[in-house]
């Protein structure tokens, strides 16, 4: 996938970290309530460019960062200097230790198959303390996919003592789509209009396949782990009620 590689760089004129800050609230709440104990420290999987650890981090001291892509954990450790960064897939992830908290969020959608979304869920166990609390974040579950396009994107500040310049710019459109609702994946479809400083325009585009399973699916895989999960809805200011729900869990003592 070529957001995650050569396109990383442009990340943050895709994703503001700034918006991510009610979300990761809600992220944050539903950990603490479904953990034992107060929080010190949490692992994300999946943290791509670090937009939700930018604000997590002031709430959990101990944050660590985990990503399969080396590109991506650059452009969070730019972000997130203070915190740990980790290479790693995180369905075979070792640390050899153990956290308070696990914390999956849309980076779960690349899991296509029960086995890949199994074996995620079983390396957020090992790395969840008893009593612990573990959350995944997909964007669809099968009863509430919709297909359907977004746009957007942003310009960088112009570089210092550059007033004339032209700032590099990025502007988006995702149109996801199912061609075959019989099996477990659907399409995400990128195309990047992108601005150099020079004012030359280029255009990029990029597939993802992403991971669609049905509500009950997900509770039985992580009862199997192990886990004691129950569904949450996602409930935020500018999201339509009911569009997206999120699986909380505990492992037990």
């Amino acid at each position: 996938m070529r957001l995650y590689s050569e396109l990383a760089a442009w990340w943050p004129l895709l994703d503001d970290p700034a918006d991510y800050a009610e979300e990761a609230g809600v992220y944050g709440d539903l950990l603490a309530e479904a953990c034992d104990a107060p929080i010190e420290s949490l692992l994300e999987l999946g943290s791509g460019g670090g937009n939700s650890a930018s604000h997590l981090k002031g709430r959990f001291p101990r944050l660590v960062l985990a990503d399969l892509s080396e590109d991506m954990l650059a452009v969070s450790r730019i972000l997130n200097p203070e915190c740990e960064h980790r290479l790693g897939d995180m369905r075979t992830l070792r640390l050899g230790r153990t956290f308070d908290a696990v914390f999956v969020h849309d980076a779960v959608c690349y899991m296509t198959t029960e086995e890949d979304l199994r074996r995620a869920m079983e390396t957020a166990w090992v790395h969840c303390r008893p009593g612990g609390a573990v959350l995944f974040a997909p964007d669809y579950v099968r009863e509430n996919f919709r297909a359907g396009e977004t746009a957007g994107g942003c310009d960088e500040r112009p570089p210092s003592g550059a007033a004339s310049a032209c700032p590099r710019g990025l502007r988006y459109l995702e149109w996801v789509w199912d061609p075959d609702p019989k099996d477990t994946a659907y399409l995400v479809d990128f195309a990047f209009l992108l601005r150099e400083r020079d004012g030359s325009v280029r255009a990029v585009q990029d597939r993802h396949v992403e991971g669609l399973f049905a509500r009950g699916r997900w509770l039985d895989l992580l009862a199997s782990v192990g886990f004691e999960a129950r569904v949450v809805p996602l409930v935020l200011s500018d999201v339509e009620p009911g569009r997206h729900e999120m699986f909380v869990a505990r492992r037990p003592r």
